[in-house]
């Protein structure tokens, strides 16, 4: 591997770009998507996927500073965090934000 590859303005440079051009991307079809489409249902699926294979990867499988919680301690804020997520009509922000919340609040 080239050394020069991993030079941070490179790096940067190029997560900016890749950033801007899906914003870009988005911009350009958010007036040619229909919400209720299969595109949309789809992005949607997957998004929930993501979020699901995450909370399983820290209850399982914790690194850095979750390595040190019980594992108790993360499953009661995953179930603050679904609760949250289901009595807020599926609100993902909402369930992440509480379940993140609770856990820095059992860990205090």
């Amino acid at each position: 591997m080239n050394p020069e590859l991993y030079n941070p303005v490179w790096v940067i440079t190029l997560a900016a770009a890749v950033s801007y051009a899906s914003r870009g991307l988005g911009v350009a079809l958010s007036g040619k998507l229909n919400p209720e489409g299969s595109v949309v249902e789809w992005i949607t699926c997957v998004t929930y996927a993501l979020m699901a294979g995450m909370v399983v990867r820290m209850l399982a499988l914790p690194i850095g500073a979750l390595v040190h919680t019980p594992d108790w301690v993360r499953f009661i804020a995953v179930l603050v965090g679904l609760l949250v997520f289901f009595i807020i009509r599926k609100n993902v922000g909402a369930g992440v934000l509480a379940g993140s919340l609770f856990l820095m609040f059992l860990m205090w």
